[in-house]
């Protein structure tokens, strides 16, 4: 396990980010994913472990913490678990005994007695093996097998900080010239979504307001700027105006378990009037926001809400003592609603989420 002083190192910086997630300093799914695999990468470089079990228990614990600090950002918790998912495969890599070499393999790191140049071509007769609670050096597996875990978390880093051009790249196939698009909040995934397709089409995108926080107008502002047709309207509007509609391009919050989802107030009228008049409902979302988790809270929304004040203000009088005023941040949009994700790896229906699910989380890691 950690000495003092490295562990004193890491419970400081894991508590300086889990007080400014309490405090919502630190907010949005792409900017706490980042910042919980920074954490992460320091606990592993500084971790003393002596097995995989201790390493696993050791990123878990700082898992939970982090999570309990904000179970409401979803992408802390799904950043745990993938990091916990590529330490067991580089684990099992290194491990295995292949009859055929591997390109990418803890053996490059564990050559005996060969010059750095040499170390492209490792052998399963150089390679040293992974020798677990070592009595004569505790710290052998760790040194084994911490080159390669940093590896594999900067593949995570990497797949984070490409993930809008990585969604963006196929835009034009999704949109059209001359189509009429609707979308709503600020969602940056969208953003880029919907600028890169500028690139190759002439569109006009309506973006509803979103009230009360009024995201929209920082989109509408956004896609303006970028020389695109752009109608700021009030979401009231959204309804009257989807017959015209040809696409609906929405952001996630969270992809649940069962192909539905939390994204912005005001996505599941959306989605209910686009079904209405059968008009395709494209989410746009990277892959770390898939989360194993179901909406248990309540059947039209996350469980989280912002001050009611914003919707109806205190001084309304009677009114006020007559109703229960909730202002959630998210919507639940049901997968029945929604056509496709565009995701960093693809396209995918509702109906395949559970199987990414599997392909990028480990069962054991669903309750952290």
């Amino acid at each position: 396990m950690a000495s003092d002083p490295q562990s004193a190192a890491n419970q400081r910086i894991v508590e300086d980010l889990v007080s400014r997630l309490r405090r919502r300093q630190l907010v949005g799914s792409r900017a706490t994913a980042l910042e919980t695999l920074l954490v992460l990468r320091q606990v592993v470089s500084k971790a003393r472990f002596s097995n995989i079990d201790q390493l696993v228990n050791i990123i878990r614990s700082v898992g939970r913490r982090l999570v309990d600090a904000q179970p409401k950002e979803h992408s802390v918790g799904n950043t745990v678990r993938k990091v916990l998912h590529h330490i067991r495969e580089e684990y099992h890599t290194a491990n295995e005994q292949p009859a055929v070499e591997s390109s990418f393999s803890i053996a490059k790191f564990v050559l005996q007695g060969q010059p750095r140049k040499q170390a492209t071509i490792p052998s399963s007769e150089t390679r040293v093996p992974l020798k677990e609670n070592d009595p004569d050096d505790p710290d052998s597996f760790a040194r084994v097998l911490k080159p390669v875990l940093m590896e594999a978390i900067q593949d995570v880093f990497d797949e984070l900080e490409t993930v809008y051009d990585n969604i963006s790249k196929n835009a034009k196939d999704h949109i059209h010239s001359d189509e009429i698009i609707l979308t709503l909040g600020m969602s940056k995934t969208v953003d880029f979504f919907l600028k890169a397709a500028a690139h190759y089409r002439n569109y006009t995108v309506i973006v509803a307001e979103t009230a009360p926080f009024y995201g929209g107008r920082e989109m509408a502002k956004s896609l303006s700027s970028a020389g695109i047709s752009t109608f700021l309207v009030p979401d009231s509007s959204i309804y009257a105006l989807m017959s015209r509609v040809n696409k609906v391009i929405l952001g996630a919050h969270a992809i649940l378990a069962n192909g539905g989802m939390f994204a912005t107030s005001g996505s599941l009228l959306a989605a209910t009037a686009a079904r209405s008049y059968s008009t395709p409902v494209v989410v746009c979302a990277g892959q770390f926001k898939l989360t194993p988790l179901w909406n248990l809270y309540h059947e039209y929304g996350a469980l989280d809400f912002g001050d009611p004040s914003a919707v109806l203000g205190f001084d309304e009088g009677d009114l006020v003592d007559k109703v229960d005023v909730v202002n959630p941040y998210y919507d639940y949009v049901r997968p029945e609603l929604l056509d496709v994700f565009i995701t960093n790896y693809g396209d995918h229906p509702p109906s395949s989420i559970y199987r990414l699910l599997k392909e990028t989380y480990d069962d054991e890691d669903n309750e952290l």
